[in-house]
């Protein structure tokens, strides 16, 4: 059964080598969101929460409104594109989080953005 807020966020990560300074502890990620809607109700996103940790377990929250300025309005069937990036200290990370929506019925609901990982390539020993 189709429910009235499902919101289906995928993602795909790559290093960016040239803005990146190893030496310095300094590794730079773009990621690249596509959101779309599942459900059957329009939804308007109102803000994002990330939780971002890298390799040595330090954790930064990343809390605001929209998503790069924007606040993407998802009739049923729709998808939203944008891209991003984050700065970690080291050669791995993980991120996830949320977005806040608020449906065309006045409800707001979160939309969970399941864990990912942000890797320089070739690091595995």
């Amino acid at each position: 059964m189709q429910s009235e807020h499902d919101i289906v966020v995928t993602v795909r990560t790559e290093y960016l080598e040239e803005q990146s300074t190893p030496e310095d502890d300094r590794y730079v990620f773009a990621y690249h969101i596509t959101i779309t809607n599942c459900g059957t109700e329009s939804a308007k996103l109102l803000s994002r929460h990330w939780i971002i940790t890298n390799g040595n377990e330090k954790v930064q929250e990343v809390k605001g409104a929209g998503v790069i300025g924007e606040y993407p309005y998802l009739a049923p069937g729709d998808s939203y594109d944008y891209s991003s990036g984050t700065v970690l200290e080291t050669v791995v990370g993980v991120m996830h989080g949320s977005y806040r929506f608020l449906s065309d019925d006045g409800t707001e609901f979160d939309a969970p953005i399941a864990p990912f990982t942000l890797a320089v390539p070739n690091q595995v020993h």
